[in-house]
C-alpha cells in the first residue's frame, strides 16, 4: 500500500463516508489539532513520565484517534464512531484528583517550565485548548455530543495537573508568576 494517493492534491480530503471537504474546512481545522495534540503527547511520552501520568497518556493517544474519527464522521452516515463518553471524562478526573491529592496547593498562577517533560506537557494543554476552540467553532456548524467537548475540556485541566505533578515528582518547583512592573527599572 502506497502511502500517497494524490486525492487531496487539489485542497480536499475525505472523510468517513465517502464524502470530500476543504482541508480548510473547520472540520479538519478541529481533526489537525487533535492531531497534533496526539504527536504532542507522543512527545511527552519519550521522556519516561512516572506512571501516574504515563499510563493515562498512553489512554489519551488512543482516546485522541477515536475522537479524530468521530469528528472526521459527518452526521447521516452508517458509520457509528462515538466512542468517547463519561466514562473517559470520569478517568481524567479521577486521576486530576488523585495527581492532585499529592502536590501543595495552588496559590498564584504558574508559568509553564520546570523540566523538560512539564513544559512539553504545558504545551499540550495550549494545543488542547486550541482544539477545543475548533471543536467549538465547529460545533457551530454541526451538532456535537456534549461528551467531546468535555472530554477535551478536562482533558486540557488533566495536563496543567499532569505537568504540575511532573515537576513535583523531580523536586522542581512550579514557576510562579509575578506581575511585570516596569517602574521599579
Amino acid at each position: 500500500m502506497r502511502i500517497y494517493t494524490k486525492t487531496g492534491d487539489t485542497g480536499q480530503t475525505g472523510l468517513v463516508g465517502g464524502t470530500r471537504v476543504s482541508k480548510a474546512d473547520p472540520r479538519m481545522h478541529a481533526i489537525g489539532s487533535i492531531d497534533e495534540l496526539n504527536a504532542c503527547l507522543g512527545l511527552c511520552l519519550t521522556q519516561d513520565p512516572i506512571e501516574s501520568i504515563e499510563e493515562p497518556l498512553q489512554w489519551v493517544q488512543n482516546w485522541l484517534f477515536d475522537l479524530g474519527a468521530e469528528i472526521a464522521t459527518p452526521e447521516g452516515t452508517r458509520f457509528d464512531n462515538t466512542f468517547i463518553d463519561q466514562r473517559n471524562i470520569g478517568y481524567l478526573e479521577e486521576s486530576i484528583d488523585l495527581m492532585t491529592e499529592e502536590l501543595p496547593p495552588l496559590s498564584q498562577f504558574i508559568l509553564p517550565g520546570g523540566t523538560v517533560l512539564a513544559a512539553q506537557l504545558h504545551l499540550a494543554r495550549t494545543i488542547c485548548r486550541r482544539a477545543e476552540r475548533h471543536l467549538i467553532e465547529l460545533s457551530e456548524e454541526v451538532a456535537l455530543r456534549p461528551e467531546v467537548l468535555a472530554f477535551v475540556n478536562r482533558l486540557s485541566d488533566w495536563l496543567f495537573v499532569a505537568a504540575r505533578t511532573a515537576n513535583a515528582a523531580s523536586h522542581v518547583e512550579d514557576i510562579a508568576w509575578s506581575k511585570s512592573d516596569w517602574s521599579e527599572e
